[in-house]
C-alpha cells in the first residue's frame, strides 16, 4: 500500500515516465519526418553528381555532352555509334501519353466526383470507391500488357485503321494515354470527391432557396468552391501521368521519334530510363550518365508541377467558417 510520504515520489516518477514517453514519440516522429527529407537530399546528390558536378577524374554527362544540344537537339540515339543527345522526341512522347491521359481522363474523373458527391447515394458511394480503389491497386504492368493485347487489336485498329484509315502501329502513344487515362481516373475521382464534400452544405441549401436545379447547384456553386483541390488533384493526376513508367515503356514503345502521330511508336523519359536500367550498358559510360540527365530532366518537371500545384492551391483557396 502506497503511504502518504513516497505518493509524491511515486507521482514525480509517473510524470518522468510520461515526460519520457512523450520524447521518445516526438523523436520517433521527427525521424520518420526526416526520413523523406533524406531520401529526396539522396536523389538531388546521386542526380546532379551524375548529370552536373563529378568527382574527379570522372566526368558528369553535362561536362561531355553540351546542355544547348541536350534540349534543343531533335535525334536521341545513344546507343547508335553516331551518338545524339536531343531529349526532345522523348520529352515530346512524354508529355504526349500525358497529355493523352489528361484528356480522357481528367473529365471523367471530374464526372464521377461529381456524381459520387452530389447524385449518388451512400449505398452506390459504398460501392463505387472500393472499385476504384482495386482499380488505383492493379499493378502497371499489367495495365502496359492490356494496351497490348486489348486496346490497340481491340479498339484503336478496328476504329482508327478500320474506318479512318490511319496506320495504328503495335506499340503507339494512343494505347499507353488510355491506359495511363485509366490509371489517373481514381486519384482525380477520389480527390475531387473529398474536395466536394468538404463544401459546406448552407452553400447548396442557399443555392436551392433561389430556385437552382441539382445541376446548376453541382456546376456553378459546389464545383467552383471545391476549385482549388480538384486542380490540385489534376495536377497530381498529371504528375502520375508525366511519371508513368511500366504500362508507358510496355504499350508505346522503344523509337524514340519526334512526332505528335499519337498512333506511331514513340519512346517516353521513362521508358529510356527503364530500357537502359536493364544492365546491357557498361557502367560509367555515356549512355549510362544520360539516364540520370534524362531522371533529372523529369525530376525538375515533376517538381515545377508540384510548386504550380501549391500555388493554385493557395490562389483558389476557399476559407469557410
Amino acid at each position: 500500500m502506497t503511504t502518504a510520504s513516497n505518493a509524491p515520489l511515486d507521482l514525480k516518477r509517473h510524470f518522468s515516465l510520461m515526460r519520457a514517453r512523450e520524447l521518445a514519440i516526438r523523436c520517433g516522429l521527427l525521424g520518420c519526418a526526416l526520413a523523406s527529407v533524406l531520401t529526396t537530399t539522396g536523389i538531388i546528390y546521386v542526380l546532379v553528381t551524375e548529370a552536373l558536378v563529378a568527382v574527379p577524374p570522372e566526368k558528369a554527362f553535362f561536362q561531355e555532352v553540351s546542355p544547348v544540344e541536350f534540349f534543343t537537339a531533335t535525334q536521341w540515339t545513344p546507343q547508335f555509334e553516331d551518338k545524339h543527345f536531343g531529349i526532345l522526341p522523348l520529352l515530346v512522347g512524354t508529355f504526349l501519353v500525358a497529355g493523352i491521359a489528361a484528356v480522357i481522363g481528367l473529365p471523367i474523373g471530374l464526372a464521377g466526383s461529381v456524381y459520387l458527391s452530389e447524385y449518388a447515394s451512400r449505398r452506390t458511394r459504398n460501392i463505387v470507391l472500393p472499385i476504384l480503389e482495386i482499380l488505383a491497386g492493379i499493378p502497371t504492368v499489367v495495365y502496359g500488357f492490356f494496351a497490348l493485347v486489348f486496346v490497340t487489336p481491340y479498339v484503336l485498329r478496328p476504329i482508327f485503321q478500320g474506318l479512318f484509315g490511319f496506320e495504328v502501329n503495335v506499340f503507339n502513344a494512343a494505347s499507353a494515354g488510355i491506359v495511363v487515362a485509366i490509371m489517373i481516373i481514381p486519384i482525380v475521382t477520389s480527390l475531387s470527391e473529398d474536395a466536394l464534400r468538404s463544401v459546406p452544405q448552407a452553400l447548396r441549401e442557399a443555392a436551392y432557396a433561389l430556385g437552382a436545379t441539382k445541376y446548376q447547384v453541382s456546376s456553378r456553386v459546389v464545383v467552383p468552391a471545391a476549385l482549388s483541390g480538384i486542380l490540385a488533384s489534376f495536377l497530381l493526376a498529371i504528375s502520375r501521368a508525366v511519371g508513368e513508367t511500366m504500362a508507358v515503356a510496355i504499350a508505346a514503345g522503344q523509337s524514340p521519334a519526334l512526332t505528335l502521330n499519337p498512333f506511331q511508336s514513340i519512346e517516353t523519359m521513362t521508358g529510356f530510363i527503364v530500357n537502359v536500367s536493364f544492365g546491357d550498358k557498361p557502367h560509367g559510360s555515356l549512355d549510362w550518365k544520360a539516364l540520370f540527365a534524362v531522371a533529372m530532366t523529369l525530376f525538375v518537371i515533376t517538381l515545377a508541377m508540384n510548386v504550380i500545384s501549391q500555388m493554385i492551391m493557395r490562389r483558389f483557396r476557399e476559407v469557410y467558417q
